[in-house]
């Protein structure tokens, strides 16, 4: 199978690259990646020009900036109207819910509350319509074991004496990014379609998930500060999607022990 990954460069695309037995063409938008294309999904010609140049039979959409809807949502929404014969396999995230007490099922409609999870939804919607067959993968918060991911590097900043805090209130679903890449890369071959959620079997606070970090890497988990934070639970109930695939999504307290 022929792949191209979108979003090469970040934390995820660097692990499906590392992960995926295939041949796979990496594209980036601004750190160029050796054997890669360049791309700027927020362009729909040249999404379209490079998807006719390298002609993949599958696309892991990973792509996003938080704080630009252009990218997330037209630019998902550029590469589905594209695919064509392709397999698409998009990466959504929790974010198209708001906070409440239980979990979500993914039959359950977006509800979103923030900007990032409005794009999110809307190409989800989007690709849904545009491309009935693909895999929507939404999932959780995404950490490393290499001190890249996002959480990592604030523990880092944090136990150093840097300005700032970890919400007690904020509730998710970590997984590790090689659990991710696996189960996407798994899904990718799999003849499953529609929304799926791919995050952790353990729902834990960011001061939680700090904590687990820091004593993995042998920092001082009480030297993480701490506040309550506006409460927001979210947690994906993602056990109808693990019941389809050999990968096994490991909790947090697991592989950050391990």
């Amino acid at each position: 199978m022929r792949l191209l990954v979108t979003g090469a460069t970040g934390l995820l695309g660097r692990q499906l690259l590392r992960s995926a037995e295939h041949d796979v063409v990496p594209a980036y938008h601004s750190e160029r990646v050796p054997g890669g294309v360049q791309l700027d999904v927020r362009r729909r010609d040249q999404v379209r020009d490079v998807i006719r140049s390298v002609r993949p039979d599958g696309i892991i959409h990973t792509a996003y900036r938080q704080d630009d809807w252009a990218t997330t949502a037209i630019g998902a929404v550029n590469v589905a109207l594209a695919a064509d014969g392709a397999r698409l396999v998009f990466v959504s995230s929790d974010a198209v819910f708001g906070p409440r007490k239980t979990a979500y099922h993914e039959h359950e409609r977006p509800c979103p509350i923030t900007p990032y999870g409005a794009a999110k939804a809307a190409a989800e919607t989007a690709i849904s319509a545009i491309k009935p067959g693909a895999v929507i993968a939404r999932t959780s918060i995404i950490v490393g074991s290499d001190g890249r991911s996002e959480e990592e590097q604030r523990v880092r900043r944090l136990t150093a004496g840097e300005p700032g805090a970890f919400y007690t209130g904020n509730i998710r679903c970590p997984i590790h990014v090689a659990d991710l890449a696996s189960a996407l890369l798994e899904l990718l071959m799999s003849d499953v379609n529609g929304i799926t959620h791919v995050a952790g079997p353990e729902a834990l606070s960011r001061l939680e998930l700090g904590q687990l970090i820091a004593i993995r890497d042998g920092l001082n988990p009480e030297a993480l500060p701490s506040i309550p934070g506006e409460p927001s639970e979210i947690q994906l109930d993602s056990r109808q999607t693990q019941a389809v695939l050999t990968t096994r999504i490991r909790p947090a307290s697991e592989f950050l022990t391990a």
